[in-house]
């Protein structure tokens, strides 16, 4: 989200022109310049794509995707609380927990076709505790790349923030299990303290169970 601009009571100012950027372009967060950047490094959506936005509110990461894909393309975005509705017909927004049991059942019924690309940008609410909030990140980028290898067409892109830590070298080896190539991407609108980032899975290989859902 947008965010407060303080932290323990002290301005942030690091790379906040981000901030204001964002409000200056009409962007619902600062966190549309991450995406932004991350699809100008590794450019895998076209023109008519389907792309699941996970993690999607306010809707800054819907906004590049929607201009990504365009009116021939699908774009859902998903988050536990609203998102303010989009004007483009081809923007369809819920309100799911992915760690729900009868979440892939609902993301079914919202959308059944194969996804050129998953994309989450999914974070938990933070406890303070290092360890704690290391394990739910991976948590949840753990379930993004199970909907990535489950509803994905090959060849298709995954996308997940993660929190860096003990875990974070055997999440990537799973994620390279699944995609020809594997990157790092810590995009420059990263707030300068955190521990957040982005790994990217190009060309999803056509093995195993569900290239796409029935």
């Amino acid at each position: 989200m947008v965010g407060s601009a303080t932290a323990m009571g002290k301005p942030y100012r690091p790379k906040d022109h981000y901030f204001k950027k964002a409000k200056q372009e009409g962007l619902r967060a600062r966190s549309a310049f991450k995406v932004d950047e991350i699809l100008k490094r590794h450019p895998f959506l076209k023109k008519g794509a389907a792309v699941l936005d996970l993690g999607a509110a306010p809707g800054g990461f819907l906004q590049i995707l929607a201009d990504a894909v365009g009116p021939s393309g699908r774009v859902i975005g998903v988050d536990i609380v609203p998102i303010r509705p989009f004007s483009q017909p081809f923007v369809k927004t819920v309100v799911l927990d992915v760690l729900a049991d009868d979440f892939d059942a609902k993301l079914l019924e919202l959308y059944d076709g194969p996804f050129d690309a998953v994309i989450s940008d999914m974070a938990p609410k933070t406890s303070g505790i290092r360890t704690t909030d290391e394990a739910r990140s991976l948590r949840l980028a753990r379930k993004a790349l199970e909907v990535s290898t489950t509803r994905g067409r090959p060849g298709s892109a995954f996308v997940a923030k993660l929190f860096m830590g003990g875990e974070f070298e055997e999440f990537r080896n799973e994620v390279r299990a699944s995609f020809e190539e594997v990157k790092l991407v810590r995009p420059e609108a990263t707030r300068g303290a955190s521990m957040e980032v982005y790994v990217v899975g190009l060309r999803r290989k056509p093995v195993g169970t569900g290239t796409a859902s029935p």
